[in-house]
């Protein structure tokens, strides 16, 4: 397969000024141009989600929206992440999670993708209101959309190495960063228009290599080739030219937004450029941008994409094509008549019929793609194997949002699904992930519950400024959903505790220990004695303070509190600490656990080293404020090395750290908390240029040595890192 004509000065000198090209502007012209859709396509259309459409959404894990926010601004983005992100209400009605850029407002569309299926399920409706951060949506229209798009853009192949970016002049928003080598590389995009009587549409759209090309810094050029002859987003285009796009190029775990005008040409001179092995296109679409940026996705990097693992199972949901027969087979059966109906019900009911059908759709594709231009046309699924990684994402609901303090929230978390067991050892932390206007933001929170349970509770101290604790305390409630990693930390129990343990924290640096806590006390084979050393402003910041009263009273002779209030009492330092561990008469084998800002880690490091404890018995949690991580706006290279040998190579979108784009890319990246307070993730830079959120957990030393946390780190230039065993 060669491209013809494709020069920049075909594209530029070659077409003539955009502003004189032969516009179509009617219906007529578009149906003369590309004839007039079968009935049996629109009888493939059904009002409502029946069980085959219900089940291909329990088994999606992305999805393109398009939606118009409150402004009127159109908008087109990938949503989901997870298989059944979408929650079927009724046969009307489904609810998903969306964050960012403006609430929806009015008519919305979706187009469902499978990974690994070429056709996909598109979804049309309108908003009927928000929930929480659920948007829920009144369904008006769904049916299956053709394999033609995904088929040619090769999108669930093995990605293919992307053609330099056409070199280009002027000004406009296609010079923003990234944009032009984005755009040479992606093979798929979902377009979204919409009409003047209340509806919407998102369509895809897929060729090779670059589905959508540049003509200048201002103006992109669409194909559009044979397809069912709908042709839904040309007729929308004739009622309202505002549209939007989101672009994906295999492999990458960003997304390309695009926003602005278009209209429909069937210039001759511009046809030619888009000319497959001697065949133009019967039309193009010309987008006036407005607006074009190229940003990471959560939906693309949580549902792992362009790996193995991601691949529907084919056993679990219906042949897309099968399903668009029984919805044509439905709706045929309503018609005058109905004779097609019954006849399509009763073939469809024989033996290994939908497998027939796919082997004839098969062929079909593969036929009208080569008459269109195309090779090696390829309708099975081939994506890259997996490579190792560990510590995925768990999907959790809010149970319960229970408030300790005035400034302090515990979480209660279960399971989404089937619930499961939360085990880990006590004192170990988990990381929170959520949307926030967009973005996926993480914090890491130490458990305050006892492991093995079906419910996790994690307790959030609101800091002012805090972008995630404010969005925990302000924005969510019981029942919205949240992802957790974990659990990871070295700061817990030993699997055999001591007799003796002691326990001093300040603020919410009492949550690690709460959980240490309830387990022993929990344990009747357990008869450790525990003495808890607290630090708080003022007697109503005391978090757990019902709590601990009881558990002290309930079990006088393992546990003891102290309080020390800062207000009344001053800040614990060295002596004070001193003279209370001295008071406790600890033992030599007493364990201690510290928790709390680097102050009181100094004060209590000075205090047991002045009383002779060793090192290896005193056991440190420091916490460090969430700052957000660092970010850059231009996509950047990353290689992998270890061991001298390449492991791999990926862009890092903007918005993304160094370990989220190799982990989306399937790359084996170390990591466990992704907030920058265990060192796991730790890796040697080579080459480049990286900046980093402060603080974090390296020391000095290891800054000196050219060492970074990829979970905190955004690259500045082409970076190489090297994963080393420490």
């Amino acid at each position: 397969m060669t491209w013809e004509n494709m020069s920049t000065s075909a594209m530029s000198n070659g077409t003539g000024n955009s502003t004189t090209r032969h516009r179509l502007t009617t219906v007529d012209e578009i149906e003369t141009l590309i004839g007039r859709p079968a009935s049996v396509i629109m009888l493939k259309q059904l009002d409502a989600l029946d069980e085959g459409c219900r089940t291909v959404l329990a088994h999606c894990p992305i999805a393109a929206f398009g939606y118009r926010d409150g402004d009127g601004i159109s908008r087109t983005t990938f949503i989901g992440g997870t298989p059944g992100f979408v929650r079927v209400q009724s046969a009307k009605r489904i609810s998903f999670s969306l964050t960012g850029s403006g609430a929806p407002q009015g008519p919305v569309s979706f187009c469902f993708l499978l990974p690994g299926v070429g056709e996909v399920l598109r979804v049309n409706g309108s908003v009927a209101g928000r929930k929480g951060a659920q948007t829920i949506v009144e369904i008006e229209e769904a049916f299956v959309h053709c394999a033609q798009a995904v088929l040619r853009a090769r999108l669930w192949q093995p990605p293919v190495p992307a053609v330099p970016a056409v070199a280009i002049e002027g000004v406009g928003p296609l010079f923003g960063p990234g944009v032009a080598e984005f755009l040479a590389a992606a093979p798929f995009l979902a377009l979204s228009s919409w009409d003047s009587s209340g509806g919407s549409d998102t369509s895809p759209r897929g060729d090779r290599q670059a589905v959508a090309r540049i003509v200048d810094g201002h103006t992109l050029v669409i194909p559009d080739r044979r397809g069912n002859k709908r042709a839904d987003t040309l007729h929308n285009m004739l009622l309202d030219d505002q549209l939007s796009f989101a672009a994906l190029v295999p492999g990458r775990s960003g997304v390309l937004h695009v926003r602005g005008r278009g209209s429909i040409t069937d210039d001759p001179a511009l046809l030619d450029t888009l000319t497959l092995r001697g065949m133009a296109p019967h039309a193009a679409l010309l987008i006036d941008v407005e607006a074009a940026e190229v940003v990471g996705n959560d939906a693309v990097v949580r549902s792992r994409l362009w790996t193995s693992g991601a691949l529907v199972d084919r056993s679990a949901v219906p042949d897309l094509m099968g399903l668009a027969g029984k919805h044509l087979a439905a709706n045929a059966a309503t018609t005058k008549g109905g004779l097609s109906g019954f006849l399509l019900n009763a073939i469809g009911a024989i033996p290994g019929s939908t497998r027939l059908v796919r082997l004839v759709m098969n062929w079909a594709y593969r036929s009208g793609l080569t008459k269109e231009g195309y090779e090696d046309i390829e309708t099975g699924r081939r994506l890259p194997g997996d490579r190792e990684t560990s510590n995925l994402v768990r999907e959790v609901r809010i149970v319960e949002m229970r408030a300790e303090t005035p400034t302090t929230v515990t979480l209660v978390l279960e399971d989404v699904d089937r619930p499961g067991s939360f085990d880990f050892r006590a004192g170990q932390f988990f990381t929170l992930v959520t949307d926030i206007d967009g973005r996926p933001e993480r914090r890491a929170y130490s458990a305050s519950s006892a492991p093995g349970a079906t419910r996790l509770e994690v307790t959030v101290k609101h800091v002012a400024g805090g972008r995630f604790s404010t969005h925990v305390h302000r924005g969510l409630r019981a029942g919205d959903q949240l992802a957790v990693r974990g659990p990871a930390g070295s700061f817990h129990l030993e699997p055999q505790p001591p007799d003796q343990i002691v326990l001093v924290a300040a603020g919410s640096g009492v949550t690690p220990m709460m959980s240490i806590i309830r387990t022993q006390l929990a344990d009747s084979a357990s008869r450790a004695r525990i003495a808890l050393l607290y630090s708080s402003r003022c007697e109503e910041e005391i978090i757990f303070a019902e709590q601990l009263a009881r558990l002290a009273k309930d079990n006088p002779e393992r546990l003891t509190v102290t309080h020390v209030l800062t207000r009344r009492d001053g800040r614990l330092d060295a002596d004070g600490i001193g003279r209370w561990v001295t008071d406790l008469s600890p033992a030599e084998d007493t364990h201690y656990y510290v928790c709390g800002p680097e102050p009181l880690m100094d004060a209590v490091r000075s205090a047991v080293t002045g009383l002779g404890v060793p090192e290896e018995l005193v056991h440190h949690e420091l916490y460090l404020s969430g700052t957000d991580t660092a970010e850059v706006t231009a996509p950047q290279e990353m290689t992998v090395e270890q061991d001298g040998n390449l492991v791999g190579t990926v862009v890092v979108e903007p918005g993304q750290t160094l370990l989220d784009a190799g982990l989306a890319a399937g790359l084996p990246m170390p990591y466990s908390c992704t907030v920058g307070n265990c060192g796991d993730c730790m890796v040697k830079l080579r080459g480049g240029d990286v900046t980093q959120s402060e603080p974090n957990c390296l020391t000095p030393q290891q800054k000196a040595d050219g060492f970074i946390l990829t979970c905190v780190g955004c690259p500045l230039s082409k970076t190489t890192l090297e994963i080393t065993d420490l």
